[in-house]
């Protein structure tokens, strides 16, 4: 019986060293690990050129928005240039693709009621079509009257629009009992039959805001983006 105690202390105590043995092991390798990796940090923030724009969170490298002074709008405005190109008898060739699935015009309707300036650039009193379109790199917005490309102004801004933009400021169409049915009918026979099923329109909608020292912000917002440009309401 004593020799049965000597040997289950024995084995005991062999178990103990071998399980303090691992686990000082696994401590120095997570150590080991913790450190490659901050060397590995190190290594990529050296990588990083801080003259180029970083993704965001969500994936994108568009810039978070930019809350401006009025000094920094008159200092955008005196940078942005007039553009030189021009439309082949002012039409615009993608406005096709944005029409070709819509019962109407996709793009928000501004009615100008004085004229307003760019530059050397008179925007004449009317109804005007606002259209985002890049060109070369840049974007613009596209005042078209009556289908055709009449202005081409710069954006100096172009973001994201806020998740929950459209909800909040715009308001939902009113429908009578006998038009909701209808809807409900519609989407019913959508559902089974894909070519019968009408594709909700793109949210658009547009703002303007008169700035200090004659200056007028305008922003499109157009489906999931936002564009900025800005005039003035009289000459320099």
């Amino acid at each position: 019986m004593r020799v049965l105690l000597i040997v289950a202390c024995l084995i005991s105590f062999l178990f103990s060293n071998i399980c303090v043995a691992a686990t000082a092991q696994v401590g120095n390798t997570g150590s080991q690990s913790q450190e490659q990796s901050q060397s590995v940090d190190e290594e990529l923030d050296d990588l990083t050129d801080p003259t180029q724009p970083q993704p965001q969170a969500n994936g994108s490298d568009i810039p978070p928005e930019k809350v401006y002074t009025q000094a920094e709008y008159e200092q955008i405005y005196r940078d942005l240039e007039v553009p030189t190109f021009t439309f082949i008898h002012g039409v615009d060739p993608d406005q096709y693709y944005d029409m070709k699935d819509a019962a109407w015009s996709p793009y928000p309707l501004m009615r100008l009621n004085s004229p307003i300036y760019f530059k050397s650039i008179t925007i004449e009193p009317g109804y005007y079509l606002l259209t985002p379109r890049q060109y070369k790199g840049d974007w613009y917005i596209l005042f078209k009257e009556a289908g055709k490309v009449k202005y081409t102004i710069p954006v100096f801004e172009k973001n994201y629009t806020d998740p929950m933009y459209y909800h909040n400021n715009l308001k939902e169409v009113e429908m009578k009992k006998s038009q909701r049915w209808m809807v409900k009918f519609l989407n019913g026979v959508g559902k089974y039959f894909k070519r019968s099923k009408r594709k909700p329109p793109i949210k658009t909608n547009l703002e303007l805001t008169d700035l200090d020292n004659k200056f007028l912000l305008i922003e499109v917002y157009y489906g999931s983006m936002r564009y900025k440009t800005i005039f003035r309401t009289e000459k320099f």
